[in-house]
């Protein structure tokens, strides 16, 4: 089992805002519920987790998070940072399972078949892609960031399996990486020239992806291929709450 922490201490100030007062996105609600409230329900339903620790708005959140599995931990910043403080609150622990708020569609399956593709866990960090078919298979009119690879076009998940010990060493590539993450392009400005041509030629496989990212971060990180579409489906614009409100309405 492992312990999970889900941040949510994401300000409303971006494209959101238009559409909920909330001043939290992990606040904005959807159907009868906030945001992250399903998303911390997916991973308590789950037998792999064995608590959740919620970072973000302590006075917000205490009203509706109640479960005796959950800790609240204040937000510290930005997403580094409420990492780091979200990890310091944990001792011992070899892998944690970080999650955003902002993926309602989450499910105890995805999270289970996430957990399980990730095996024996010895690598530091696990990150999932998923296929672009399987996205727009499930969410037609979602409209995502896609990365076109030898192997096929994927998108990223907004779930990862990590080692707590490696966080230091890592934290400044991986400043510069989250930055990047909306931008194939930039991304592979940041890693090299040669990366960089292999990408506009659709030449990089996953494990050239894999291999890079491990090097960049002096650590073993692992690329998973997950079908479980709500993995990448996260919810920053007003387009994606509309997905997001009726697919939860009618499931």
């Amino acid at each position: 089992m492992v312990d999970a922490v889900v941040l949510a201490g994401s300000l409303n100030n971006g494209p959101l805002r238009e559409c909920s007062p909330a001043r939290y996105e992990a606040l904005i609600q959807i159907g009868s519920k906030a945001m992250v409230e399903y998303v911390v329900e997916a991973l308590l339903k789950t037998q792999q987790v064995r608590r959740v620790l919620v970072v973000g708005p302590v006075e917000e959140l205490s009203p509706i998070l109640t479960n005796a599995r959950i800790q609240l931990i204040s937000a510290a910043g930005g997403i580094i940072e409420n990492i780091e403080v979200g990890l310091s609150q944990l001792s011992g622990e070899k892998r944690v399972l970080l999650v955003t708020s902002d993926i309602p569609m989450l499910t105890t399956r995805s999270v289970d078949n996430f957990i399980e593709l990730c095996g024996d866990m010895s690598g530091d960090l696990y990150y999932p892609i998923i296929p672009k078919h399987i996205v727009e298979g499930r969410f037609t009119s979602t409209r995502r960031t896609y990365v076109t690879l030898r192997d096929g076009i994927y998108t990223g998940g907004n779930l990862f399996l990590f080692n707590p010990s490696v966080l230091k060493q890592c934290i400044q590539k991986g400043k510069l990486i989250i930055e990047q993450r909306k931008s194939p392009l930039g991304l592979c400005r940041l890693i090299g020239l040669s990366f960089l041509a292999k990408y506009l030629l659709h030449l990089l496989t996953i494990k050239d992806v894999q291999k890079k990212a491990s090097e960049l971060l002096g650590i073993r990180g692992e690329v998973i291929i997950s079908y479980c579409p709500e993995v990448g489906v996260d919810v920053d614009k007003p387009s994606d709450l509309e997905i997001a409100s009726q697919y939860i309405v009618t499931t």
